[in-house]
C-alpha cells in the first residue's frame, strides 16, 4: 500500500538546485554565450539584407544608444519595440518588479580577464534584462521629459563642433546644386546653406559632422556616405526631429557579400559616430540649461 503522508505537510519546502561543478558550470555558461552570438549573426544578417529591418534596427539603435550595435541587434531580435531596459536589481531599484512569466532579454556584458600570457583580455558574459514594457511600473517615479526648442537643439548641434561651420548663400562651384551641406575637408570645414527649414538644417549638418569623424576616427572609412547618412538619421530620431525624408532602400547593396562580423563593424561606426554627436550636444544642452534657470532665479 501506498504511503502518501509525506504531501500531507504542505509547508512550503525551499528549492535547492542542483550544484554544478566547475566544469559543468563553465560548460553552461560557454553555451550561453554561443547561443546569444549565433542571435546576433542571425539579426545582423537579417537587417542587413532587408531595407525596412535595418530601418527598424537603427530606430532600436536611436532609443537605446547608449548600447552597442552588437546589444541592439540582439535587443531588436528579442523585443524590437524595447525602449528602456534594465536587470532585477534595477527594477527593484526603481520600485518596479518583473510581471510574472516574461521572458529576459538577453544581450553581452564586457569583462576583463588574464590570458596565460599575463595579458589584459576582454570576454563577454551574457546578461539578462527587461523591457519596461515587462515590469509592473506602477510606483515607477518617471522625472519630466525635458524639451528643447529648435534653436537649441541646432545650437547644441554646431556649438564647440570638431570643424567649423560655414554658413553659405551659394555652394562652391565644384559642389553639386543639391547638396544642403558639404564637408570641405582641404580646409576642414563644413559648409551649409543659409534659409533651409530646420530640420533640413539639422540633418544635413549632422550628416556632414558625421561624414567628418567619420574620415578623421582611427577607423577611417573610404567612403563614409551611407554611414555618415545613418548617423544623421540617429541623431533625428534621437531628438525628435522630422525623420521622414530618410530611406535606406541601397542597405542590401551597401552589406552584400560582407560577412556577419563585418558587417557588426559597420554598425558600430555608425552608433560611435553619432554617439560622439549626442554626447557633446547632450553637454551643450546641459550648460544651456542650467544657465536658463540661473536666470529664472534672478
Amino acid at each position: 500500500m501506498a504511503n502518501f503522508d509525506d504531501l500531507l505537510n504542505n509547508t512550503p519546502q525551499e528549492y535547492d538546485p542542483p550544484q554544478l561543478s566547475k566544469e559543468e558550470y563553465a560548460e553552461k555558461k560557454k553555451a550561453e554565450r554561443e547561443e546569444v552570438f549565433a542571435l546576433s549573426d542571425a539579426a545582423v544578417h537579417a537587417v542587413s539584407a532587408d531595407s525596412e529591418q535595418f530601418q527598424a534596427f537603427l530606430d532600436v539603435q536611436a532609443r537605446l544608444d547608449r548600447y552597442s550595435a552588437v546589444n541592439t541587434l540582439l535587443i531588436y531580435a528579442q523585443n524590437p519595440e524595447a525602449s528602456r531596459l534594465g536587470d532585477f536589481d534595477y527594477w527593484k531599484r526603481q520600485n518596479c518588479s518583473v510581471k510574472p512569466g516574461e521572458t529576459a532579454i538577453s544581450i553581452l556584458e564586457p569583462h576583463s580577464y588574464t590570458k596565460e600570457d599575463n595579458t589584459l583580455g576582454t570576454g563577454y558574459n551574457v546578461k539578462k534584462v527587461f523591457d519596461i514594457s515587462q515590469v509592473d511600473a506602477r510606483k515607477l517615479k518617471e522625472k519630466p521629459a525635458t524639451s528643447y526648442t529648435e534653436r537649441q537643439l541646432l545650437g547644441a548641434l554646431v556649438s564647440k563642433a570638431p570643424v567649423k561651420i560655414v554658413g553659405v548663400d551659394t555652394m562652391p562651384a565644384s559642389v553639386p546644386d543639391e547638396f544642403a551641406s558639404f564637408y570641405d575637408q582641404a580646409n576642414d570645414q563644413i559648409l551649409v546653406r543659409r534659409g533651409m527649414e530646420f530640420h533640413n538644417t539639422f540633418r544635413s549638418v549632422a550628416h556632414e559632422l558625421a561624414y567628418a569623424d567619420l574620415t578623421t576616427g582611427p577607423d577611417t572609412q573610404a567612403d563614409p556616405s551611407f554611414s555618415a547618412y545613418c548617423a544623421s538619421y540617429l541623431l533625428c530620431k534621437k531628438h525628435g526631429v522630422d525623420a521622414r525624408g530618410f530611406t535606406f532602400g541601397d542597405a542590401p547593396d551597401v552589406f552584400d557579400g560582407m560577412d556577419a562580423q563585418a558587417i557588426k563593424g559597420e554598425l558600430s561606426q555608425i552608433r560611435d559616430a553619432a554617439e560622439n554627436i549626442v554626447g557633446r550636444m547632450a553637454r551643450q544642452l546641459e550648460a544651456a540649461q542650467k544657465a536658463a534657470k540661473s536666470q529664472d532665479t534672478r
